[in-house]
């Protein structure tokens, strides 16, 4: 409960500064999320896929994690295929298990559609468009949780519960 009053009264007093956001130059139309829902909601629940997977994940290596696939995907779009690798293990994990998390929607999207319906830029832009997202609500903290929370906000509590051991202690 208090945890929760902190990060209002820290909301109440933030000033975003755009210029420190990540992609500060590319901004979006509120329609935005309404028209790329579905993949903003997939990036989402892998996120919190991972999370409950890798309890020590904080809100830093999520930020990290999406801005360097965002910016894998920029310069695909490009043309230039270039991945620049993470040096922390758990945020290249999160990179890996969100490139697989798109490409299994991007395929599930063609099987239901009979075609691909996600562009690349699509896909760029959802990343950036969350990696902004992000940025804003981190609190800053080295151990903050703020946007993971709010991520995990949108889905069922019971989703990414773990299955409690089955152990009886005498």
């Amino acid at each position: 409960m208090y945890l929760v009053a902190s990060r209002e009264y820290d909301r109440t007093r933030l000033e975003i500064d755009w210029a420190k956001v990540p992609f500060a130059e590319v901004k979006f139309h509120r329609s935005f999320a309404d028209t790329h829902g579905a993949l903003l909601v997939d990036i989402d629940y892998s996120i919190c896929e991972f999370v409950a997977d890798h309890r020590e994940v904080v809100d830093t290596d999520v930020l990290v994690a999406i801005q360097t696939l965002a910016e894998t995907y920029r310069t695909q779009t490009s043309g230039i295929i270039y991945e620049k690798p993470l040096d922390y293990p758990l945020q290249r994990a999160l990179y890996e298990h969100l490139k697989l998390s798109i490409a299994d929607f991007r395929k599930e999207e063609t099987e239901r559609a009979g075609m691909t319906t996600i562009r690349e830029s699509d896909v760029r832009d959802a990343l950036i468009f969350l990696t902004q997202l992000c940025a804003i609500h981190a609190n800053g903290r080295p151990k903050g949780r703020a946007y993971i929370d709010l991520v995990r906000g949108q889905f069922p509590k019971e989703e990414f519960q773990k299955a409690g051991s089955n152990i009886v202690l005498l």
